[in-house]
C-alpha cells in the first residue's frame, strides 16, 4: 500500500506587485493555515516518508512551517519542474520514488494539484473527499491510497481518496 498527499501551499500574499509570482510570501492567514494543516497531519498519523515541492516561496514556506509538526522531519526535495506542474508530471514524479517510501507529500499549486486529484480518484468518492473536485483552495490536503507496492505501478483512476481537509474545516 502507497499514500499520496496532496498539498496545496498556504495563502500567498499580494501586497507587492514589483515581485514575480513565484516569489511571493504566504500572508498572515496563510502562515496560520500551514502551521494548522502541520498540526492535523501529525495528528492523523499522516507523516511523509518524502515531501517533493516547488521551488516557489509560498511552497518553501508552507513546508517550513507544517515540518515543526512532525517529531522528525521528512525528507524533503524542492523542484523547479513542480512550480505550476500539470497531473502528468507530477505523476511521473512519483512514478520514480524508491520502494521504500511508503507515503510521498507533493506540495505545489492548482490548477495541478485538483486536476492530479480528480485523475487518480477511482469510481467510488466518498461525499466528504468528493467536495475537493468542486474547490481545492490554498491550504487544502487530499489523501490517497494505492495497493501497489511499487510507485512505478502508481496510475489515474486507481487510487483510494481517503481523506480531504481544508483549513477552515479545523477552526
Amino acid at each position: 500500500m502507497r499514500r499520496l498527499i496532496l498539498f496545496r501551499h498556504a495563502k500567498s500574499a499580494w501586497g507587492d506587485p514589483e515581485l514575480s509570482d513565484h516569489d511571493r510570501p504566504l500572508n498572515a492567514r496563510g502562515r496560520l493555515a500551514a502551521t494548522l494543516m502541520g498540526a492535523y497531519l501529525a495528528d492523523e498519523g499522516l507523516r511523509p516518508d518524502k515531501v517533493l515541492l516547488s521551488s516557489s516561496v509560498r511552497t518553501t514556506e508552507t513546508w517550513d512551517r507544517v515540518k515543526n509538526a512532525f517529531e522528525a522531519e521528512p525528507d524533503s526535495d524542492v523542484s523547479e519542474e513542480l512550480y505550476h506542474a500539470d497531473p502528468t508530471s507530477m505523476l511521473d514524479m512519483a512514478k520514480t520514488l524508491p520502494r521504500d517510501v511508503e507515503t510521498v507529500m507533493v506540495l505545489g499549486h492548482n490548477p495541478g494539484l485538483a486536476s492530479l486529484a480528480r485523475k487518480l480518484a477511482n469510481g467510488s468518492v466518498r461525499p466528504a473527499c468528493a467536495r475537493a473536485f468542486e474547490k481545492f483552495p490554498t491550504g487544502a490536503v487530499a489523501v490517497f491510497e494505492a495497493d501497489i507496492d511499487d510507485w512505478s505501478a502508481l496510475d489515474f483512476g486507481k487510487c483510494d481518496f481517503t481523506r480531504y481537509a481544508m483549513p477552515k474545516d479545523l477552526v
